[in-house]
């Protein structure tokens, strides 16, 4: 059974058609991204991604190959805290080498100083942002915390969560 329903989109106030759970206005340039999302946060096969975004299993295998998503997901070995407790580590590395530089001249140089305006830039921006990948885990988090205790309301809220997730896309 296909289920409709109009929603307002976010960007343009316009309405768009939800059909089995599939935004119709999204792009194909949005649902590769966010399958690759999916893809990458997330441990659904291959079917259950295109089921999500509304396109052929066939598209996501090739969106995988041509991209190489399986390099990318192994290669996303860091957590967002990990990252950042490597740039506070490089921070104190500098800061620690101008210390042991001789009195009088413990500031640091014009090199020292960019590194570490880019660093706290790096830090400030990790520590506020919020992206799509963020999003989509505090909502997985929540819909396998709720799973167990109800079922049908959990299905219910991934529906809602992609479409959700569509509109930020």
């Amino acid at each position: 059974m296909i289920k409709s329903a109009f929603v307002p989109t976010r960007k343009n106030h316009h309405l768009c058609i939800i059909k089995s759970g599939v935004m119709a206005n999204l792009t194909n340039t949005q649902k590769k991204e966010w399958a690759k999302t999916l893809y990458l946060k997330e441990n659904l096969t291959q079917q259950e991604i295109a089921d999500r975004v509304g396109v052929s299993r066939v598209s996501i295998s090739n969106w995988m190959r041509a991209g190489k998503w399986e390099e990318q997901k192994v290669g996303i070995t860091l957590t967002r805290e990990e990252q950042i407790a490597n740039l506070y580590r490089q921070v104190a590395e500098i800061n620690k080498a101008i210390l042991e530089k001789p009195e009088g001249e413990r500031f640091a140089n014009s090199t020292e100083a960019d590194i570490l305006g880019k660093l706290s830039a790096a830090i400030r921006k990790m520590e506020t942002d919020v992206g799509i990948a963020d999003i989509i885990s505090v909502i997985t988090q929540f819909i396998e915390f709720l799973r167990p205790l109800d079922l049908e309301k959990a299905k219910e809220v991934t529906r809602l969560a992609d479409a959700f997730i569509k509109s930020k896309l």
